[in-house]
């Protein structure tokens, strides 16, 4: 039988595992992996009436088993090196295996004495600040066809079709899904457009001409909104002005719950590749 699985991930993509207690951590005993809501009812007669409801602020604790002070020492540095942190989590469903992430930060880890087998075990929290999100990536090369010059597509929530520009994709999460995009130079004032069952529902335009080998980068990720380029050695520059985009305008795009969402980019130019992460979001998993 397979068991759950936890692990982390910095904003380097470097991984460290909470399943090795040889050559990292086992994490046990975790708590606060569910959810819950804060609600304050208003008396009208001899009812309650529901007046607001907020999601509270998870913290997830557990036990950090590791063996020697070596390998505590490596948790310790793992953390301190890190700016971003993310918990994996990899839950056996009876029919398939699934993997989720939640942002986190460090937020404690106790200290004690070795015991006599050799082995650490600490009281380690972490606190929540996102909801638990999937992640869908989908990468295109694009061909000019005639005097082509739009890319569109759907994506489906499996992406089982490569061979198509359509594919279709509908959110399964639990609130609206997000998205990550990076379209590679060059490329001139690309536009980003969101259609709902076939209907144009946003539409952003950006002014800006990203040069051969820069890349234009944008992300409507909760926590993480930016509009940015990066440039050839390898450095960031915001975007996020007035010349790049207007802000009587709706540029966070969001895709909604259980519809057909079809994501169009145009440019004044031709697209060659860019590449789409989805990240469908849920409060319980």
């Amino acid at each position: 039988m397979e068991v759950r699985k936890f692990g982390l991930i910095n904003e380097k993509g470097e991984q460290y595992s909470l399943m090795d207690i040889q050559n990292y951590s086992l994490l046990t005993d975790p708590e606060g992996l569910g959810y819950e809501y804060s609600i304050e009812y208003e008396q009208v007669g001899n009812v309650f009436v529901e007046n607001t409801r907020n999601l509270n602020q998870n913290t997830i604790t557990g036990t950090l088993n590791t063996i020697g002070y070596e390998n505590y020492f490596k948790f310790i540095e793992f953390i301190e090196h890190s700016e971003k942190l993310r918990l994996h989590y990899v839950i056996p469903y009876t029919e398939n295996t699934a993997e989720y992430y939640r942002d986190v930060d460090f937020e404690s880890i106790s200290k004690t004495e070795i015991q006599l087998n050799g082995v650490i075990s600490e009281k380690v929290s972490f606190k929540c600040k996102s909801l638990w999100y999937s992640v869908n990536t989908a990468n295109y090369i694009i061909e000019a066809r005639d005097d082509e010059i739009r890319w569109d597509f759907k994506w489906d929530s499996r992406f089982v079709s490569y061979s198509k520009r359509d594919l279709n994709y509908i959110n399964k999460g639990q609130t609206e899904a997000s998205i990550q995009l990076t379209i590679n130079g060059e490329v001139v004032n690309p536009v980003l457009s969101l259609y709902v069952e076939g209907e144009l529902a946003q539409t952003i335009p950006f002014t800006c001409s990203i040069a051969e080998y820069e890349k234009f980068m944008y992300s409507s990720k909760d926590g993480d909104t930016y509009v940015k380029k990066q440039n050839t050695d390898g450095t960031y520059t915001d975007l996020f002005n007035l010349s790049v985009i207007s802000f009587d305008n709706n540029n966070v795009l969001k895709l909604p719950v259980g519809k057909n969402s079809q994501i169009r980019i145009t440019a004044d130019d031709n697209i060659s590749s860019a590449s789409i992460q989805v990240f469908s979001y849920y409060k319980g998993v």
